[in-house]
Parts: structure tokens; C-alpha cells; sequence
């Protein structure tokens, strides 16, 4: 229904709306009917949800369960808990729940309820989205394969066979928290779910038949009676009471479809997600907080970082296609689950900040005042007496001074103050006060004895069939294999005038993607491949083909399915054709309807070469440094787990492309070959990010480490096995820990300082406290030296801080006697710390970089 229709309360409740008395009627019936009803214990008006009566401004973060394993959980949720957030969202991955029709699995990474009780144990809500559809660079969007194969249906739109599907899982998963108690109506955590996801752009595509899929979507979800409120994000017409929300790197221009319902912003990216082929997107700290602040200051009152915690595309998991195994995406804590600084650091103190700031922000909309060309302030003030001020700078290139009541103020560029007393600066946007770090891939074990055993390139057993033509692969597969082979024959007539002239045919093959080797009698003859932008390819080249029969066999190779575009169980994969030669007597010849034989998968998976029985049913050879860069090749070794429990990666550097298994354990898809491309030009955080404005590893592996966890490591006897598709050297393999390398600070000696206001509104502190330089190693590291220290004007960032034209003589003095040998250290930052004021009436800052060993 449109914004003229009928407006739905919590359960259902109906109202007329038609007018604009009437409207104003319905919000205060829908207020009072929210308010005051027994079971629902989570509602919302326009300033905000409402938990339990109180109107909250509502931090979230995005944490997938499959992307980690379960002994890594508590951790994730627990450093989540410390940055400041009140939630944790996450998706529902269907097709890891119901790989086959009606069977289910929710253990390992895939206990849903176990995830949830973690985190209510912590002490934190959920915001669970169903979807089921989610996108999330997840393989076929989280649908299960089989789904596609179901007679008559086509995905996401008013479709009888597919909604009755959806409907069936998504009741599935209600009534298995129902039964859990997990909602908030019944004493559980989740205070919010989603239906469907980003389906706006869909709908306008599709049209009618998308506008009669979303209020059947939102009807059948409300009538599940979770007793907490639904969302669509990325839905501009929402059908009441589901609340629209918006998802992108900025959501301070969103509105909700309706008056009465709260500004909600259900993923601000942190980053973005690494493509093979591509370079690693960052997102600048300065830049995430600033878009934050800014939503909060327009009358936002939930966010969800998308991510906080990445994770791993273990497995086949990852989608795109082309979508790299990492998904770290630049998050608050990175892949391995350690704190990616400054940026989990720079939000907490964000957070830390807002929530001073709550008791104004609930109670009602902003005063907006007008400070300059780019500059304006935002002021909050309940009836109470609390108030709070958002003062931004908007100018990407300039500092801007400011007076507001009566007071001036600093404003660097791109850049919102926090005043939660409308007075005292505590938080600027632009100014980071925490930490940040140096990491490093430290080796820790290597030189694995390996042994080889070579695939064979045209297998035939029972599982080969042959018929006329070429057949896309999916339909083939039903994706359980990234692997299909094409192979037929070519018969070469011994007059063929290349066979005396040398100048051989050219082959050529058009490919729907992914990856293509072709194979001349055995020895690889070519590679090709696409990419997320253009999965399509096209193999031309000459072949080495001799009198008499020939087999052509074509390893056409999926890198993950379709997650994202309308009717995407359509797209295809693999080798359509046309395949022809070229070059010869008779000129071109086009083998796509000759015959072809079809083998699903390789022989090593059919012999579960990845797994312990699996390698000990086959021959395994000796690797010699002749043996190595063969394609097609599998590889084992044993090894004994690393010291310690630190996070663990694999050095895949110097392999080509593939597979890799630890005690029969996917860890994913490897990529090295593939080297990044982009522009990996210095990053300024002012001024709007895109995913293309930060790059970095230019011309180097997309993904050159593959996080190992250590709950899938034994102390002794593990079992590493290796598929590598185009050749690599498997001696340069080895594990490596992920550490911090060095810490640094890097604070202006007046930078607002959230700890000095907190103490003065507690009447703690009689004058303005000084910022402090807080330096802090990983738990069983120590402070080693210090590499660089500077109170004066210091340029660089961490990693390359050099000197500026102002430098404190002793700048070096405080750190060493404070710091060397300890876990951590804190230093002010004023002048007589450092041995006086090196420069009078110039704002100084320190910048400071600490080895941790």
C-alpha cells in the first residue's frame, strides 16, 4: 500500500489514514496502542525504538555466525560489547541450513540459537534478518541450489512456488526462537527482524508483480506475531507498521516512508568487500565517524556497522562471483578477530559519546542553526533541561572557526564536535584520540615434507555422460563442485598444411565464466579467466594439435554463484559456446555440436582426497623442486599445530589458484595469480568516500593469507592438503601468525577528551584535564623501544612519522621511561612532559610509535 493506505500497528492493528486529521489521529493511536500493550515489549515512535518503555539510541554491528566458528563467538561479541554497541545483527544463511529439501543443519558454525544465546548472555540484543534472501557477497544470496530446480518458480517477485518456500523457512526460523524464548516480547534478545533485504532497487525493475511480492512479504511476516518490530531496508514503500531503513556509506538524507517511524540506518558500510582481481577497499576512521555523527545529528537513532566483524567466506560460501575468501571488510575487528585500530577504537569513543548525549537526542527533533557556508550546528534539548549540540563542518579542504553560544570553536575539515552539554567539546569526528597499529604475518612453521598426486586431466568413470552440444554448468553441477569438464575430440587429417608450415590453429572458446584451463592431449595449452565485473571470457590461442584423433578437454572452473541482480538463478556458467578452430583446410570448424562427454568434479574430490581416508587411498609421490608448478596437482603434509593461541593464516603467496583443507576442514578458495588492480594513490579521510577512494595492494595478490582457525587444529598430526589448479610452489607455503608489529599515538595537545568532561560533570576534576597518549601491546607482548617520538609539528601517519619544523628536545625521554617493558603506557600530552614548549602559540600534536615484541 502506498503512503495514502491503511497503517498497521505492532500485531496488526488497523487504522484509516486517508486525511491529514486523520493521520495525525492514527500516530497518536499506533503511539498509545504501542505503548500500552502487554506483548510487545519493543515498539517505536518517530524518534526512536522504544525497549521495555525507554526510547534508545541504538548502536548495532554486524557479526555473521558461519563467517568465524562458535569458539570464536564469545570473543567477537565481547570486544564488540567494549566498542560501544548495543546489537548485534546478523543474517540467516538458508542455504547453509537446509542444503537439501527439508534437511536441516544448525550446528558447528551454523548454531543459530547458540550464536543468539551468546550474545544475551553478553548482555547485548539482535536484530536478526531473516530474508531469506541476503545477499552479503554469500554464494546464490543465501539460497539453496536446489530451490532453483523447483518447477515454475522464479525468485523474489509474486510467485506462487517461491513465496510458499520463503514462507515455509521463514516460519521455520520464527517458531524455532519462539520456541527458544529469544525475543524480546517473550524475555529474549532479539528486539528487531528483517524480511527480505534490499528489495527496492528489485522492485522497481520488476514492477507490478514487485509491488504485490513486498505487502505480501511484509503482510506474511507481521502475521508470524513475533511480538517485535519488522524491517525492510532499502524499501522505500515499506507497507506499515514494517519499518524502512536505509543502507549505504552515508544515510543522513534518509527518511522513513511515515512520520511515525524512527530513522534507521541498517548497514553503514565500514568498508567493502575484496574481489579477486581486485585491490582491498579501507575506509578511512576519521571518515566512518564523521557519517555516523552526521546520520545522528539529522535524527537518526539506530545504526548497524555492516561489518563489525567480517569473517571468512570458508568453504564455497563466497558469491559475486570473483568474491575473494576474506571478507574482513576493513571492520572494527578484523578477519581474525582482532581490534583493526584506529577505527574499533576511534567508534567506541564515538559511541561513548553519543550516549552522553541520549537523554537529549530521544526527546525530540534538532534545532538547526546555520554557522557558515559549510558549517551548521544541531541542537537537542529535552524538557528536562538536557542538551546536546552537533557542530559540522561540511568544507573538505578547510578548517573553519565557529561561534556558537557564545563560545568559539575549531572545526577541522569533514568533521562533526560532539558538545553533550551543548558547551564542552568531548568528540570530534576528525581528531583521533585512540591508538592505532602496525600488524604483521610473523612465520611460524614451514618447510612442510610435501608429497603430490598428479589429477588426471580426462578421468572417465560412471559418473561421465555424453550427449550432443555444450550445456551450462550450474544446470550440470547443481554446484556441488566449482568443477566441470568438457572434453571432446578432433579429428586431424595428416594433409593438414599446419602440420608442415608449423603454423598451428587457433582454438577458440566462449565461455559464460568463471575460469577456463584448456588441456591439448593432457598438457595444459591456456588459461583464462573473468571477473566480478564481467564474469564472461573468451580462451583464443594457438594449439599444438598432430595427425589423428585429439582430445580437447576443457576444466571450465565456478568461483562462487550469483548473489545480487534481478533473477539471478537465470545467469549462467561454464562453456556455451561457440568452440571452434580455426586455421585449418577447410577453414573453421565449429566444434560445438559435435560431441561432448561431461564429468562432474574432480577425481581427487570423488576420492575425498582432502580428508585423512581419502589420502591414504591413492599413491602420493615425493615432491622434488622438478615436480613443482604442475597444474592440476593435489599436495599433503602433516604438521604440528604452532605454539600458542594467537589467530593463524597460510602464506599462499607463491601458489596460483585452487583449494585448501585443514584436517578436512574447507578453508576456501585460493587466488594469488591474481593480482590486484586499481589506483593505490595516497587516502585522505575528507571529502565522500566511494569504494574506489581507498585501495591499497596494487599489483599484489588480492588475497595472499587464508585465516586458519585454531579450533580446527589438533597439537599434532594435522593434515594439510592443497589443490592447485594452475601450478604453484608449494615449498614457500607456511603458516604465519597475524601480531602487532608496533603501536602509535598521534594527538593534538588540546583534542577533546571525553575522559576530562566526563570528570568535570561529576565534579571530579577542578580545570581541563590533557588528552593522554595510551599505548597498548597485544596480551603477552611488551613494549621493546621506541621507534618514534615527536611534541612539536610531526607529519606521516603510523608506520612513516617523520619529523616537522617544531620538535621537543625530550620528546623521546617520557616513552622510554615509561613504556620500555611494560604491556602498556599512558603519557600526557603537554608540554612540560617533554621538556617545555618547543614552539609558542602553535598548536602542537605528538605523534609516537612504540615496537611491541
Amino acid at each position: 500500500m502506498g503512503s495514502r493506505g491503511v497503517m498497521r500497528g505492532a500485531l496488526g492493528a488497523n487504522v484509516p489514514s486517508s486525511t491529514a486529521a486523520a493521520a495525525a489521529v492514527a500516530v497518536a493511536f499506533v503511539c498509545l496502542w504501542w505503548c500500552s500493550a502487554v506483548s510487545a515489549s519493543v515498539s517505536y515512535d518517530s524518534r526512536a525504538l522504544i525497549v521495555n518503555g525507554q526510547r534508545r539510541i541504538l548502536i548495532s554491528g554486524s557479526i555473521h555466525y558461519p563467517r568465524s566458528t562458535p569458539e570464536m563467538w564469545p570473543d567477537l561479541i565481547q570486544k564488540a560489547k567494549d566498542g560501544g554497541l548495543d546489537v548485534i545483527q546478523t543474517y540467516v544463511f538458508w542455504n547453509g541450513h537446509e542444503p537439501s529439501p527439508g534437511k536441516y543443519y544448525f550446528e558447528e558454525r551454523y548454531d543459530l540459537v547458540r550464536f543468539i544465546k551468546l550474545v544475551q548472555q553478553a548482555g547485548l540484543y539482535v536484530h536478526l534478518r531473516i530474508g531469506p534472501y541476503v545477499c552479503a557477497e554469500w554464494n546464490f544470496g543465501g539460497f539453496p541450489v536446489w530451490l532453483k530446480y523447483i518447477p515454475g518458480i522464479n525468485f523474489r517477485t509474486d510467485n506462487g512456488p517461491f513465496k510458499a518456500q520463503m514462507q515455509r523457512f521463514t516460519t521455520k526460523i520464527v517458531n524455532m526462537m519462539k520456541a527458544e524464548r529469544l525475543f524480546e516480547s517473550q524475555g529474549g534478545p532479539i528486539i528487531l527482524s528483517q524480511i527480505e533485504n534490499e528489495y527496492g532497487p528489485e522492485e522497481w525493475e520488476i514492477g507490478a508483480p514487485g509491488r504485490a511480492y513486498t505487502k505480501w512479504a511484509a503482510q506474511m511476516a507481521v502475521g508470524l506475531k513475533t511480538g517485535v518490530p519488522w524491517v525492510m531496508c532499502k524499501q522505500d514503500d515499506a507497507p506499515d507498521p514494517v519499518i524502512n531503513t536505509c543502507n549505504g556509506f552515508y544515510c543522513d538524507y534518509f527518511s522513513p516512508n511515515k512520520a511515525y517511524k524512527p530513522k534507521m540506518w541498517t548497514e553503514a558500510w565500514t568498508g567493502w568487500y575484496t574481489e579477486f582481481g581486485g585491490a582491498v577497499p579501507v575506509r578511512p576512521a576519521e571518515d566512518m565517524a564523521f557519517s555516523v555523527a552526521r546520520f545522528i545529528q539529522k535524527g537518526g537513532s539506530f545504526i548497524n556497522y555492516y561489518m563489525y566483524h567480517g569473517g571468512t567466506n570458508f568453504g564455497r560460501t563466497a558469491g559475486g562471483p570473483f568474491i575473494a575468501t576474506s571478507y574482513d571488510y576493513d571492520a572494527p575487528l578484523d578477519e581474525y578477530g582482532l581490534l583493526n585500530q584506529p577505527k574499533w577504537g576511534h567508534l567506541k569513543d564515538l559511541h561513548r559519546a553519543i550516549k552522553l548525549c541520549e537523554p537529549a537526542l530521544v526527546s525530540g527533533d534538532p534545532g538547526v542553526m546555520p554557522l557558515g557556508n559549510y558549517q551548521e550546528a544541531h541542537v537537542f534539548k529535552s524538557k528536562s533541561g538536557a542538551c546536546a549540540a552537533f557542530l559540522a563542518n561540511y568544507n573538505p579542504r578547510s578548517y573553519a572557526k565557529v561561534s556558537f553560544a557564545n563560545m568559539h570553536y575549531d572545526l577541522p575539515p569533514w568533521s562533526i564536535s560532539i558538545l553533550p552539554d551543548c558547551k564542552n567539546t568531548v568528540y570530534n569526528t576528525a581528531r583521533v584520540g585512540s591508538q592505532s597499529a602496525q600488524m604483521k604475518m610473523s612465520p611460524v612453521v614451514g618447510g612442510f615434507s610435501w608429497q603430490s598426486y598428479n589429477e588426471e586431466t580426462a578421468s572417465y568413470d560412471d559418473s561421465t555422460f555424453t550427449t550432443v552440444g555444450l550445456l551450462e554448468q550450474i544446470n550440470v553441477t547443481r554446484d556441488v563442485s566449482d568443477y566441470l569438464w568438457y572434453t571432446t575430440d578432433v579429428k586431424i587429417d595428416p594433409s593438414e598444411g599446419f602440420l608442415k608450415n608449423g603454423h598451428y590453429p587457433v582454438l577458440t572458446v566462449m565461455s559464460a565464466g568463471h575460469t577456463l584451463n584448456v588441456f591439448i592431449n593432457g598438457q595444459l595449452s591456456g588459461t583464462a579467466y573473468g571477473s566480478l565485473e564481467n564474469p564472461k571470457l573468451t580462451f583464443s590461442s594457438a594449439v599444438n594439435l598432430r595427425a589423428g584423433i585429439n582430445t580437447i578437454s576443457l576444466l571450465s572452473v565456478a568461483v562462487g554463484l550469483p548473489n545480487v541482480g534481478p533473477h539471478f538463478e537465470t545467469w549462467n556458467a561454464g562453456v556455451l559456446g561457440p568452440v571452434s578452430l580455426s586455421g585449418l583446410n577447410e577453414g573453421r570448424r565449429d566444434l560445438s555440436w559435435q560431441k561432448w562427454s561431461y564429468k562432474v568434479g574432480l577425481q581427487g574430490e570423488g576420492l575425498s582426497l582432502n580428508t585423512l581416508s581419502g589420502t591414504s587411498s591413492v599413491e602420493w609421490a615425493e615432491v622434488s623442486l622438478a615436480a613443482q608448478r604442475q597444474p592440476l596437482t593435489w599436495y599433503k603434509t602433516t604438521f604440528n599445530a604452532p605454539a600458542g593461541n594467537g589467530p593463524l593464516a597460510l602464506d599462499m603467496g607463491a601458489m596460483g589458484k585452487g583449494q585448501v583443507w585443514i584436517n578436512g576442514q574447507s578453508i576456501g578458495r585460493h587466488w594469488p595469480a591474481y593480482t590486484a588492480k586499481g589506483n593505490c594513490n595516497d587516502c585522505n579521510y575528507a571529502g565522500t568516500y566511494t569504494e574506489k577512494k581507498c585501495l591499497k595492494y596494487c599489483g599484489l595478490p588480492s588475497q595472499r593469507w587464508y585465516h586458519v582457525p585454531q579450533s580446527w587444529l589438533k597439537p599434532t598430526g594435522n593434515l594439510l592438503v592443497v589443490f592447485e589448479e594452475l601450478g604453484g610452489s608449494s615449498n614457500w607455503i607456511s603458516f604465519v601468525k597475524k601480531e602487532i608489529e608496533s603501536v602509535c599515538a598521534d594527538i593534538y595537545e588540546w583534542q577533546p577528551n571525553l575522559l576530562s568532561w566526563e570528570k568535570q560533570a561529576s565534579g571530579k576534576a577542578n580545570r581541563p584535564l590533557r588528552p593522554k597518549a595510551h599505548l597498548s601491546c597485544a596480551p603477552g607482548q611488551k613494549i621493546s623501544s621506541i621507534k618514534f617520538a615527536s611534541f612539536g609539528t610531526p607529519e606521516g601517519a603510523c608506520g612513516s612519522f617523520r619529523e616537522g619544523s617544531c620538535h621537543a628536545h625530550k620528546s623521546y625521554d617520557a616513552f622510554e621511561k615509561n613504556c620500555i617493558g611494560q604491556n602498556s603506557c599512558s603519557v600526557a600530552v603537554a608540554p612540560e612532559v617533554f621538556g617545555g614548549d618547543p614552539c609558542p602559540n602553535v598548536m602542537k600534536k605528538l605523534s609516537v610509535e612504540a615496537i611491541c615484541s
